[in-house]
């Protein structure tokens, strides 16, 4: 893609601001200026660290530093998302500022607003007088939620639009599709238009669960050393859903639940949680480029709202239908060596957080897809397999898993100024083949791979093991004991 070749898609007319500029703000920052027609004097960056100043003041963006508070937002971002003529946007890509509150206030103002998770104020991760059920992500969400059932419509807000969640959405939706043509199952053409259509359509194909199969082979240059937090995006915001409790959509064909599973007594009852961290939980899984691996049972928004979008109920109200949804992640080996260091020291995060950036990495890439399995053809894996090569070629200022992020904000940026007046939104109602047509070009070889694989496939078998063979896609058989 040369210069003249970018699609400008929209005009923002008033102020941009970003709030955050860690590594997923610096790569958004140029699709911002590649894609929209805006005013760059108007544009501001806000965070309390300087420590990319300089690339701010390079590319000409005014640079606030301060931390959005409970206490300040409201007096800081006012007067910034509000100045001059126009509607501005608000990209929230920070940690430790509530989403929420964020997006009742741009709805005030009218204004425009993506986030890639739904975030909340400082210590909230870490409070231990909350209880583990509250500090889901599925709590997060109920209060994202209620929220749209209490004001639905105003201005646009989209929620958790990243690569996962977000991006994952829609690959599901083009897997399901491609999925439901291989077998010969006729459906609503081109697609199905509203949530019930899709969850029959899924039903119909015979999909049993998803997994938001991922494995990032992106290397360092050089070793990690002792007492650093490597990662290949935002470490701390690693750290902090890693250690809340492992979390998945819970479907209506599973027949066990681990011992410390907890259900969830309000809301959309969709998801369930182990009393456990998610990054000290591991599943098994499957990818094309390693095949069957390990991977961390982290929780994610999507796993929570796909299992919740593909859910079919009777009459009465009564689940009939719902997959199983549940990140199965296998970081960098830098990443996983962090993990291992900080939960061997009790889960004390290590003193200097680091993420690496184009220039320290040697090369990889990071395959993330939904693995679609259950069904007659047994398991489909669809997504995006992003080389930090191919990365360096396409877009500025990230590597391989923060483009497959900034490229999914740049889409979700997209759909809402083209359905400007429609409240909160979650990836999963939006258009899916508008957002992959905008991403698309970003994303690197985007492939559907076909797999006999099962969890119950090449077990040691050296020691008894508490499995049900009955049923290969079982969690009972997912999840590493």
């Amino acid at each position: 893609m040369s210069e003249v070749d970018y699609p400008v898609y929209a005009e923002i007319t008033g102020p941009i601001v970003m709030i955050g500029f860690g590594s997923i703000g610096r790569g958004t920052l140029p699709l911002i200026e590649r894609h929209f027609k805006f005013d760059k004097s108007r544009m501001v960056v806000v965070d309390p660290s300087d420590a990319d100043a300089g690339l701010l003041a390079k590319e000409g963006i005014r640079f606030v530093q301060e931390a959005v508070t409970r206490d300040n937002y409201r007096d800081l971002l006012g007067p910034l998302l509000t100045e001059g003529e126009g509607q501005g946007f608000c990209v929230n890509l920070s940690v430790d500022t509530s989403s929420l509150d964020l997006m009742k206030f741009c709805r005030e103002i009218d204004t425009p607003y993506i986030d890639t998770v739904v975030e909340p104020w400082l210590g909230f991760y870490f409070d231990n007088s909350l209880g583990n059920a509250a500090r889901t992500n599925y709590a997060l969400r109920e209060t994202v939620r209620t929220e749209k059932t209490a004001n639905p419509g105003g201005t646009t807000a989209v929620s958790c639009c990243g690569a996962n969640p977000g991006m994952v959405s829609w690959f599901v939706k083009q897997a399901l599709v491609n999925l439901a043509n291989d077998l010969g199952i006729a459906f609503e053409e081109p697609a199905p238009e509203d949530r019930e259509g899709w969850a029959a359509l899924m039903q119909k194909v015979g999909v049993k669960g998803v997994h938001i199969a991922e494995r990032d082979t992106q290397r360092a240059k050089h070793p990690k050393p002792l007492d650093v937090f490597w990662n290949t995006w935002s470490a701390e915001g690693f750290i902090s859903e890693g250690l809340q409790p492992a979390e998945l959509g819970w479907g209506s064909h599973e027949k066990w639940k681990p011992d410390n599973a907890k259900e969830q007594e309000t809301g959309c009852k969709a998801a369930i949680y182990l009393e456990q961290p998610g990054a000290n939980t591991r599943v098994r899984t499957w990818c094309p480029t390693p095949g069957a691996q390990y991977g961390f049972l982290v929780t994610h928004n999507e796993s929570v709202s796909i299992a919740d979008f593909f859910t079919l109920r009777d009459e009465s109200g009564n689940v009939v239908f719902r997959p199983t949804c549940h990140y199965a992640y296998h970081p960098a080996n830098d990443a996983v060596l962090s993990l291992h260091e900080m939960f061997g020291n009790g889960g004390k995060q290590q003193p200097k957080l680091h993420v690496l950036d184009e220039n320290e990495i040697e090369d990889g890439i990071d395959e993330l897809g939904v693995l679609l399995y259950g069904h007659e053809r047994n398991a489909y894996w669809f997504g995006s397999r992003l080389s930090v090569e191919e990365t360096r070629e396409l877009a500025p200022y990230q590597n391989a898993t923060g483009l497959q992020v900034t490229s999914a904000v740049l889409a979700g940026m997209v759909w809402a100024l083209e359905n400007p007046g429609s409240g909160i939104v979650e990836a999963d109602e939006m258009d899916y083949r508008r957002c992959l047509e905008v991403q698309l070009p970003y994303l690197g070889p985007v492939e559907g791979h076909y797999t006999d694989w099962t969890p119950l496939t090449d077990r040691p078998g050296l020691f008894p093991e508490d499995i049900d063979e009955s049923d290969p896609w079982q969690f009972r058989n997912v999840l590493v004991h």
